[in-house]
């Protein structure tokens, strides 16, 4: 009995133990309530392991947000992926491609009703990033993919003083 124990502990120390997934499940609601509670600037990338451009652009979002870390700009990547992937295919798609940032798996179904909750325009096509300051106001949404400039400039933008 006493060899098992010690055995399994040696086991837990060398493999280390199971590690929970990374990925947030979340309804839209909840999504809501993340960004209207945000004290710091945010961005909501709406994104699925299937999509090329949206995998294109996440390793520039999280380069440029990585510049901005003394402004505590955060990234949230929101995948749109079928519920049979959440979570292991998502965090193991997210591991393997290195994707550091706040990773979610929105659990909604039906675009028609969570697509005007992010913005009025959204048809639900990917990807799809939403920039948010609440501190200056700031608010816009992308339904395209960005380049690495584009990007940099809206973070810049985000982070500029509220005009009066």
């Amino acid at each position: 009995m006493i060899v098992m124990r010690i055995l399994s502990i040696v086991l837990l120390l060398v493999l280390g133990s199971p590690s929970a997934p990374r990925v947030q499940k979340m309804k839209i609601a909840e999504l809501e309530a993340l960004i209207a509670k945000a004290d710091h600037p945010l961005i909501i990338n709406f994104w699925a392991t299937f999509c090329a451009p949206c995998n294109k652009e996440i390793p520039y979002f999280q380069s440029t947000v990585g510049a901005h870390a003394a402004d505590k700009v955060e990234l949230v990547l929101v995948s749109l992926d079928l519920p049979d992937y959440y979570p292991a295919r998502i965090d193991s798609f997210a591991s393997n491609h290195r994707y550091d940032a706040r990773l979610v798996w929105l659990n909604e179904t039906n675009a028609d009703y969570f697509c005007p909750k992010v913005d009025q325009r959204w048809s639900g096509g990917i990807p799809s990033s939403l920039f948010i300051n609440n501190k200056t106001h700031y608010r816009r949404f992308f339904d395209r993919q960005l380049t690495e400039p584009q990007v940099e400039l809206e973070i810049k933008k985000m982070l500029a003083p509220a005009a009066n």
